[in-house]
């Protein structure tokens, strides 16, 4: 313990004594306030948090992957109130600071902190490789800025696995990382639950005032049933899209009904219970059958492979659900869109059906390296299509289709094999992690998010909860005592 507090202190005193980071400092401070000013003192005082939370992300690494997980929930599209030369979001700037400071630290320290790769390291270095070709094969070596800008922040994504992998190295980390990221999905949940109960004036009025922060201002600010502003409002949180918004909520909510049910929880179990409930309640609301078909298929697989009590909660869950619905007069409506939705009568569900003819159109045209990440060069061809399947299959050929499901394959061959050699509580964290991925890989049968430029955070997410599962499954076994408190 004295060695790692000392470790810490020394590496603050690093960081205080370069006058390369104080002089970033002060010109981010400068910046900050200085830009900010014009918008109001609101800015002002997000200006001088956003100072003190990366300064936190200077010291500490752990803060910058609490950061970055809270930031894809929360506030995923919120960029610098100011133009600076271009106008990054919060959300790359934080991938960026944790992927230099962690390898910063490694090249100063490389006998404390040695690098990691991983078994998967090479392979998604490679796929990345291969989404690079497909970029440049497909805009003929010289693809639009917008296109470049979505893809790099797509790229930092993936990325985050190797941060994952380099900056969970204790039980106690992991334990803070996955507490951070459940109660993120928690936070992002009750801002959308409280959004979607307000006045729609109200909500309408709230989502515009972020129009500094980079989002919409017009057009579909917020989200209704089949795009009928006198039907169902959908939930959508600070997402702006709520499909995508219920599949973040499908990834952790998979997470969090894992330490639901597990022997020794990350948190108190009263205090997970409610999170979950939000959590389920705004899925719902959400109108996302993807989801809501990503959190099922989730939990069945958690019930059937270790937690058979999770079945009484699955039934516990739909009778909530249902009575929640019913109460607020809205289960004759939900029940429709879903039938609708299985029987492909809906105008969502139709254009679906075009999307794939067209997908499955441009792949037999181009089937090994896809068409990029621009537009279709054919005019009689549509980009985009609502499946990560077979939008990879589009934007990368089957061959790029090929080694993403080979990644993911191995990534579970290598986390099952591990769970007889795990304590309890590793179990526990590693089975979350899975059951994570496979919600956004049923998610991904009908969306595409989690394969999308544009919505780089649920890149980041998924990217990032593999991440854990290979950082869980290095972790060294117990040796820490179990901890009391609110969070346990």
């Amino acid at each position: 313990m004295g060695v790692q507090v000392e470790s810490a202190a020394r590496q603050r005193l690093n960081l205080a004594q370069s006058p390369g980071i104080v002089a970033a400092l002060a010109l981010t401070l400068g910046g900050i306030v200085g830009g900010a000013a014009a918008f109001g003192p609101l800015y002002v005082l997000a200006g001088a948090l956003a100072l003190l939370a990366g300064y936190a992300m200077l010291v500490s690494t752990s803060a910058g992957l609490l950061s970055v997980f809270a930031i894809s929930a929360i506030l995923p599209f919120a960029t610098l109130p100011f133009k600076a030369i271009i106008t990054p979001n919060f959300l790359t700037l934080a991938l960026v600071a944790l992927l230099g400071v962690w390898t910063l630290r490694m090249l100063a320290h490389p006998t404390e902190y040695e690098l990691r790769i991983s078994p998967l390291g090479l392979p998604i270095l490679a796929f990345l490789g291969l989404t690079f070709f497909s970029l440049y094969l497909g805009a003929r070596g010289l693809p639009d800025q917008a296109t470049l800008h979505n893809y790099a922040k797509y790229t930092l994504g993936v990325l985050l696995y190797f941060s994952v992998v380099n900056c969970v190295r204790t039980r106690a980390e992991a334990r803070l990382i996955l507490r951070g990221l459940i109660l993120s999905g928690g936070v992002a949940a009750l801002i959308g639950l409280i959004l979607w109960a307000l006045n729609a004036d109200l909500t309408l009025r709230i989502l515009l005032g972020l129009g500094p922060l980079g989002y919409p201002t017009s057009g579909r600010v917020l989200r209704f049933v089949e795009d009928d502003p006198a039907g169902l409002e959908r939930a959508i949180g600070f997402a702006v899209d709520p499909n995508s918004f219920g599949g973040m909520l499908a990834l952790v909510l998979a997470l969090a009904a894992a330490q639901l049910v597990a022997r020794q929880p990350v948190m108190r179990r009263w205090l997970l219970g409610a999170l979950v409930a939000v959590m389920l309640l705004t899925l719902l609301l959400t109108f996302s059958r993807a989801a809501l078909l990503g959190l099922i298929v989730a939990a069945a697989y958690l019930a059937t492979l270790r937690y058979r009590r999770l079945w009484w909660v699955m039934i516990g869950a739909a009778l909530l659900g249902a009575a929640l619905l019913f109460g607020l007069g809205y289960a004759g409506a939900f029940i429709e869109r879903l039938i609708s939705g299985l029987q492909f009568r809906d105008q969502a569900q139709q254009m679906r059906l075009a999307e794939f003819r067209n997908a499955i159109a441009i792949i037999q045209r181009y089937p090994f390296f896809g068409i990029g990440f621009g537009q279709a060069p054919d005019l009689d061809l549509t980009a985009g299509v609502s499946s990560i399947y077979l939008a990879i299959a589009q934007r990368m050929g089957l061959v790029g289709l090929a080694a993403f499901l080979g990644i993911v394959a191995a990534w579970f061959a290598r986390t099952i094999a591990s769970l007889p050699d795990l304590d309890d509580e590793r179990v526990n964290w590693l089975l979350g992690c899975q059951a994570g991925v496979v919600a956004a890989l049923a998610v991904g049968l009908a969306d595409h998010y989690f394969f999308n430029i544009e919505f780089s955070h649920m890149s980041a997410l998924l990217w990032g909860t593999l991440g854990l599962g290979m950082a869980i499954v290095a972790l060294p076994g117990p040796e820490e005592p179990w901890e009391s408190g609110l969070l346990r």
